[in-house]
């Protein structure tokens, strides 16, 4: 099944955009393209000889992916090719990036180990210039391990026997993966967090004790504050005449982040963006909790979207793919979208603080059995809580810069849940200006009553929607509902297609849209609901409960009609 992107993916052009929009710089290397592939390397452990490579892959499409050239799942991958490294960057500082790999990866320059990481939804990198030749071609070999759902690292719905509503796997390489040149001391992170007038910025620095300096502009460039201050320590910023970010205007300000040496010029330099945002919560006139954007009470409305592509299974083939679902959310009316237990690229996030786009962002789930959801689970082994662990703190801080990020959902539906005031509390306090989802769909898991953590009741009712009280402190939502199907011939994967409940043409399923949106209207006025999810973005393997087909080729409701209503419910619930 192909997108309509699928043959514009080239050798040459597989995802060319800036990986990292958050702390840009303006030279780099993208290593996306061919390169070669085998399965087999000595004892496993040590790579192959260069003439070991029979096949090749396309990065940074998962093997299991059409356009990564393999399309198969591999237990054990190896990857190489080879680059050089331009001239213009001798005397300086060589940094290999990865995006993600899945699950294990170790990588090698010029047959010298430099990086080795665990868990596949997160970035790392390393400072390979002691590996460099000083001039010619260099060497990186890349060997992934990724058993899908029998290892004891989150997995999300990856399975190696896809079907219903678990999803094929994507392993291996399947982010972008680049080069860029740094002085000795260069900036490595930004922590930014936004108010309502100010923003406070915490560059993170390798190498040295030196002063950074932090510009604040507008989108066109005019510059409204400027801060010095020491390296690695929160710089706060007051901006005059506060312009706020909300979905209806994301205003983003652009960063300028500068590394100075001891006579104040620019050692290196960085550019991000941020908005002036809060989220929190504040009661209604009849005393109910409910969710607040900047303090005004604001319905959270969106789509459960999933992040799976017909052609890169994990890997949007473009950007302008990866923006399309976006932007299509914002067209029906929506204001939200909760991203269901995978993790994006970078530029993902860039389009929803770009776009306007509210965010809940899932930890992928431990390896659970659901051939019976919502049965009861058996609480993950040591090593894989291990595990959940260190990648779910390791993505809050990759995305706590993130603007349209407002809430953390570690658990869904009890999937390997445990502890779970525990998580929630370790979540708040590794960001304590966030919201806390401690378990979406609370009311689907009879092993796991709930706990009464976190800020949030999340009901989950198929078709629903459902009818939670607000009650206590924490705010309510219908985390899930809806999952209205529709068969669109010649657009189906292979398969039985699902649905909570099946509708025989747009016509139909648009009236039971309307339906079921009438209804969640009356549940916003009557139980001061804060935010409801629908089932979902766009059809995904065998499931055909999407706004759109799984290849994005056909809209499956009357577009118009749908963002009438979804806009009639966000103004119901928003003061």
């Amino acid at each position: 099944m192909t997108t309509p992107w699928t043959d514009q993916v080239t050798p040459g052009n597989a995802l060319p955009d800036y990986p990292r929009p958050q702390l840009r710089r303006s030279r780099w290397q993208n290593l996306n393209g061919l390169w070669e592939y085998t399965v087999r390397g000595i004892d496993g452990s040590r790579p192959p000889g260069t003439e070991g490579y029979a096949e090749r892959i396309l990065v940074p499409y998962p093997p299991e992916s059409a356009l990564s050239g393999i399309g198969r799942h591999d237990d054990l991958m190896w990857y190489r090719r080879t680059f050089e490294v331009p001239p213009e960057w001798a005397g300086e500082h060589v940094l290999l990036h990865f995006g993600a790999v899945d699950q294990t990866a170790t990588v090698w320059i010029n047959g010298r180990k430099v990086a080795t990481h665990e868990g596949g939804f997160t970035a790392f990198g390393a400072d390979i210039t002691g590996a460099l030749r000083a001039t010619g071609v260099q060497e990186i070999v890349v060997r992934a391990e990724d058993r899908n759902e029998t290892a004891t690292f989150p997995v999300g719905k990856q399975r190696n026997e896809p079907g219903g509503i678990l999803y094929t796997g994507a392993s291996g390489i399947w982010q972008t993966v680049w080069l860029e040149p740094v002085p000795a001391a260069h900036i490595t992170k930004l922590d930014i967090v936004p108010d309502l007038t100010s923003l406070t910025v915490t560059p993170a620095v390798s190498g040295g004790d030196p002063r950074t300096e932090v510009i604040v502009s507008t989108p066109d460039g005019a510059e409204v504050a400027r801060v010095n201050g020491s390296a690695g320590k929160p710089l706060r910023i007051p901006i005059p005449g506060p312009h706020l970010w909300t979905p209806d205007d994301p205003y983003l300000y652009e960063l300028t982040v500068r590394l100075l040496d001891a006579e104040g010029a620019a050692a290196d330099e960085v550019r991000g963006h941020a908005g002036l945002r809060t989220i929190g919560t504040v009661s209604d006139e009849q005393g109910r909790p409910r969710i607040a954007l900047n303090g005004r009470i604001t319905f959270l409305h969106g789509p459960l979207d999933q992040g799976y592509w017909p052609d890169g299974v994990f890997t949007a083939p473009t950007d302008e793919a990866l923006r399309f679902d976006l932007e299509k959310t914002k067209e029906l009316g929506f204001n939200f979208v909760r991203k269901h237990v995978k993790v994006e690229p970078a530029r993902w996030y860039y389009w929803t603080d770009r776009l306007g786009l509210l965010v809940w962002q899932d930890m992928p789930s431990p390896a659970v059995l659901l051939d019976n959801p919502p049965g009861p689970q058996a609480p993950p082994v040591p090593e894989a809580r291990q595990h959940f662990e260190a990648e779910w703190a390791e993505l809050i801080d990759q995305l706590r810069s993130v603007t349209s990020i407002v809430g953390w959902v570690p658990f869904n539906e009890g999937w390997g849940e445990y502890d779970t005031a525990r998580i929630a509390a370790d979540t708040a306090a590794a960001d304590p200006t966030r919201m806390v989802n401690a378990d979406s769909g609370v009311n689907c898991c009879h092993s796991h009553p709930d706990s009464g953590a976190g800020d949030v009741y999340d009901d989950h009712t198929y078709v629903g929607p459902g009818r939670p009280e607000a009650t206590g402190d924490r705010v309510t939502v219908d985390g899930e509902y809806g999952g209205l199907g529709l068969i669109v011939d010649g657009h189906l994967w292979p398969g039985e297609p699902q649905a909570y409940e099946m509708t025989g043409s747009q016509e139909e399923l648009t009236r039971r849209y309307i339906e079921v949106s009438r209804d969640l209207l009356d549940v916003v006025r009557d139980k001061g609901l804060s935010g409801a999810i629908y089932t979902q973005t766009t059809d995904v393997e065998n499931e055909v409960n999407g706004f759109w087909t799984y290849d994005r080729r056909v809209p499956k409701m009357d577009p118009a009609t749908v963002a009438e209503h979804n806009r009639a419910v966000i103004a119901a619930g928003s003061r």
